[in-house]
């Protein structure tokens, strides 16, 4: 429904029958405020409902949430757990949050490797965010060997998608000449777009 109060009325009454994707959306809309006042400790009972039955998405968000400590204090343990559990799901976000935290050391101990398997499953998904990240493994021969051309396709896949990172980063590319023939205009249409 368009009525984002309808919507949130049809979420409730699904989310209190234990419906977990209800619970899930109705969380989101508590997260930001969409039909209902923003609230965000509502959110995290409610994505706490969702994935304790194994919502990959709720597991997720809810993972963000304790990240960062938004709704809950800040547990970057429990954040990884969530993420991994999303993750084993095959669920693409959570496989890019939890590389992330593999290559920055972040709540983990760091481990490239880790992280560069983690950002080519979500980036197979055709997560634009991973495809940009693994495309910097890439080019700095983080957790794989070093090749600027298969960096420069990874930005592309990602560029293509409307990531501003991969745009900004493929018109360096072009730029500097790295993985591709120096190209100045291609490297301002790249900028122009990022």
């Amino acid at each position: 429904p368009q009525d984002q109060a309808q919507a949130v009325a049809l979420y409730r009454q699904a989310a209190d029958q234990g419906d977990a994707d209800a619970q899930f959306k109705l969380g989101w809309c508590y997260a930001n405020g969409k039909g209902v006042p923003q609230d965000q400790a509502q959110a995290v009972a409610l994505y706490r409902q969702a994935a304790a039955q194994g919502h990959a998405e709720a597991q997720c968000n809810l993972g963000v949430c304790y990240y960062h400590g938004t709704g809950v204090p800040q547990d970057q343990s429990r954040a990884m757990a969530l993420f991994r559990q999303a993750a084993d799901q095959g669920y693409a976000d959570a496989q890019f949050n939890l590389g992330v935290c593999y290559h920055f050391g972040e709540g983990v101990p760091q481990d490239q490797a880790r992280a560069v398997a983690l950002f080519r499953q979500a980036a197979d998904q055709g997560h634009a965010a991973a495809q940009c990240n693994l495309g910097v493994c890439y080019a700095n021969g983080n957790g794989v060997p070093q090749d600027q051309a298969q960096a420069v396709a990874l930005y592309r896949q990602a560029a293509d998608q409307g990531d501003a990172d991969a745009q900004f980063k493929l018109g360096w590319c072009y730029a500097n000449g790295k993985g591709v023939p120096q190209d100045q205009a291609q490297a301002v249409a790249l900028y122009r777009q990022a």
